[in-house]
């Protein structure tokens, strides 16, 4: 189904189309603008059910929750509106958001007696969650203005209002963020009208803090300046969308700067604050990077193993703590199906002596209702290892029954109880009939057999090891003739290393009997031969002449695909695909058009005014353009004064100015006082003009 809206269709047609759209694809964003608007066009009672479906699959989405909670506030509904906020400020770090809970707060809460607590606590609890953000100067301002207008009755309050004020001044001008000089400039003006004498001293102490801070401001804004903090999160395509790229970039680039420390502060707490300020919001755009999550951690993981080697155990205990919160919080959102970070986590919590916390990470895992994993083998193998060095070989013995149990795991947990045993326990019989059970699950899986020789072929006993080479190779065994000669190689492999030479030549013969059975046997006498005497990597041909021959190694992950050894059916097939092989060289040199910047086509019947129109369509403005239209407010909030073009242009087309030539063909010298100052009266009269135009 096309994820693209219909320009040509009604509006309700458009809202019902997003609505077939999103059941199918629910991360089309453009489906979810055209839903949102029709939302914020009802009442809140009416759609509600669709911001919790919102909010639901954009948690981290500052934006969304904003909106929810405005319409809630518009019907009304303080209640819900404090839920909402609990449910969100906490976890999503966005200016805008923690904008809307400080107005909320001054709201709703100024009648109450005990006002100015709460709302200096509201102040106080911002500025510790957002107060590094680079947008973060209204809720300075703010702060500064109402602890300005608190009334304080004698001395000692004033004196108290007084350090206050000052108290918030002097961190927000240390502070990078936008518009840092006009809060400088409010400070020193509130200090001067205090204490005149005093000011000049504090002023001068501050200055050179202020400075450092102006000149990270700067830096800042430029880093932050390419980043759009309020795009929902999406999985990421394959492959990546270029913009996906520049924002991850650009977010990698801040976080970067941030941990080089660029206030050059000697407290590591500002630093680690600033840092992890720049993952949280990174994360609420880009929450589908596994690797992220897993930085971010580690990041808590070292600044806590230096506090503790420092012997400040609370704060090692506090950050580590920080890093078990978002292990659990990648798990319980995006990551709820990523095997990787819930390793990492269940790793973590184990080397903080937390056992049971691990054994449920991974019960959650394997859940089917909770991560509802495809194949989880691998994550059957982990807890298998984990139960092993918890409570000891029979815990991991459990784990394998439940594995054996699930439908959904593969091969792969067979070789892995069996090895377990075989070096753990040191019981060859366990690893033995592990293998033998797995076999008769599995008489077909190429992987499985040659995981199994591997094994066999290890232990030194070769009776053993050729009675499985026989079981596996035997008719009986349905396995398809065309994977077979992959075990024939290792059968042959097996022979050259213990074997004697009439049993090299026999597995030889059965061997090339099994090429005659699929016709590939014609000119492949010599081929057969380099298996014999090859070791590893080292073979008895040059590159040249093996690719004469018709000769390929290509080693494979997947032996099940196809065989490790690759022939051609003749001397005429052998030359005819080494001349494919080099025109394909040839071509892979060649120039290709770019096509990165090619844009799609968007038919539609009326175009709108400004788009770049072709018959038929339209095509995207560029994205210079684009990132320019996203920015700028919508034109419902100018409110003028508003330019008459036409009158403009007719006025311009009048105007006479003089031609250059005129200033430069006259000499200098015939130049006195008053023509000069009528030069500039003209000036003057023709820049009023323009202006009055």
């Amino acid at each position: 189904m096309s994820t693209h809206i219909r320009e040509d269709l009604t509006r309700n047609e458009k809202i019902q189309q997003a609505k077939r759209i999103v059941n199918e694809n629910k991360y089309v964003l453009d489906a979810w603008a055209i839903l949102i608007q029709d939302a914020q066009e009802k009442k809140i009672t009416e759609s509600r059910d669709f911001y919790e479906l919102l909010i639901t699959q954009f948690p981290t989405c500052g934006k969304f929750w904003k909106l929810y909670i405005e319409a809630e506030i518009k019907g009304r509904n303080y209640e819900k509106v404090e839920k909402l906020f609990q449910r969100c400020l906490i976890k999503v770090l966005n200016i805008d958001l923690w904008k809307c809970y400080l107005n909320y707060v001054r709201d709703t809460k100024g009648k109450l007696s005990s006002f100015r607590e709460k709302m200096a606590q509201a102040y106080d609890f911002a500025l510790e969650k957002v107060g590094m953000d680079v947008y973060s100067y209204t809720i300075w301002n703010d702060y500064v203005f109402f602890l300005k207008a608190v009334d304080a009755m004698g001395s000692f309050a004033e004196n108290q209002k007084i350090t206050a004020v000052r108290k918030v001044y002097q961190k927000g001008i240390v502070t990078p963020m936008t518009s840092i000089e006009l809060l400088w400039k409010d400070y020193c003006t509130y200090e001067m009208s205090i204490n005149p004498t005093l000011a000049k001293k504090i002023i001068e102490e501050r200055s050179r803090d202020f400075m450092n801070a102006k000149r990270v401001s700067k830096e800042f804004e430029t880093l932050v300046r390419t980043i759009d903090r309020n795009v929902p999160c999406v999985p990421p395509t394959s492959p990546q969308a270029s913009e996906e790229i520049k924002q991850l970039a650009a977010w990698r680039k801040l976080i970067t700067w941030e941990k080089s420390n660029p206030l050059k502060t000697e407290d590591p707490l500002i630093v680690t604050r600033r840092v992890v300020l720049a993952y949280e919001q990174c994360l609420l755009c880009l929450g589908y990077h596994a690797d992220l999550w897993y930085e971010i951690c580690a990041y808590l993981e070292q600044v806590s193993r230096t506090y503790s080697e420092r012997g400040d155990t609370q704060l090692a205990k506090r950050f580590l703590d920080e890093a078990s919160t978002l292990y659990e919080r990648a798990t319980q959102t995006y990551m709820r199906s990523n095997m990787l970070i819930h390793f990492a986590y269940a790793d973590f919590e184990e080397q903080r002596l937390n056992v049971d916390k691990a054994r449920a990470i991974y019960t959650r895992l394997l859940d089917v209702n909770e991560a509802n994993l495809k194949d989880p083998t691998l994550a059957y193998i982990q807890a298998m290892r984990f139960e092993r060095r918890a409570d000891g070989i029979k815990a991991a013995r459990a784990i394998f029954k439940r594995a054996r149990e699930d439908t959904r795991t593969n091969h792969q947990i067979y070789v892995a109880a069996a090895l377990m045993e075989y070096y753990c326990s040191k019981d060859n019989n366990i690893a033995f009939n592990i293998f033998n059970l797995g076999l008769k699950k599995y008489s077909q899986n190429l992987d499985y057999i040659l995981a199994y020789i591997d094994y066999m072929t290890h232990l030194n006993e070769d009776h053993n090891a050729r009675v499985l080479f026989e079981r596996v190779l035997s008719p009986d065994n349905p396995i398809s003739k065309q994977l077979q000669p992959v075990i024939w190689q290792e059968f042959l492999k097996f022979e050259s290393q213990v074997g004697d030479f009439q049993s090299i030549k026999k597995v030889e013969k059965r061997r090339a009997a099994l090429y005659s059975e699929l016709n590939e046997l014609e000119g492949r006498e010599t081929l057969l031969l380099i298996d014999r005497y090859r070791f590893l990597n080292l073979l008895p041909c040059s590159n040249d002449e093996l690719k004469l021959l018709g000769y390929k190694d290509m080693p494979q992950t997947n032996l099940s695909s196809m065989s490790t050894v690759l022939f051609n059916n003749s001397s005429t097939t052998n030359s005819a695909a080494l001349l494919e092989q080099a025109a394909r060289d040839r071509r892979a040199v060649l120039p290709r058009p770019d096509i990165r910047h090619m844009m799609p086509y968007r038919p539609t019947r009326n175009p709108l005014p400004g788009s770049h129109a072709t018959p038929g369509g339209i095509f995207p403005l560029p994205d210079t353009a684009l990132y320019l239209v996203k920015v700028l407010p919508p034109s419902r909030n100018f409110e003028g004064p508003f330019v008459i073009v036409d009158d403009l242009m007719e006025r311009m087309t009048r105007l006479s100015i003089p031609d250059s030539k005129f200033f430069y063909e006259r000499n200098l010298s015939q130049f006195n006082f008053s023509s000069q100052m009528n030069s500039r009266t003209e000036s003057f009269r023709l820049h009023i003009f323009l202006m009055s135009c």
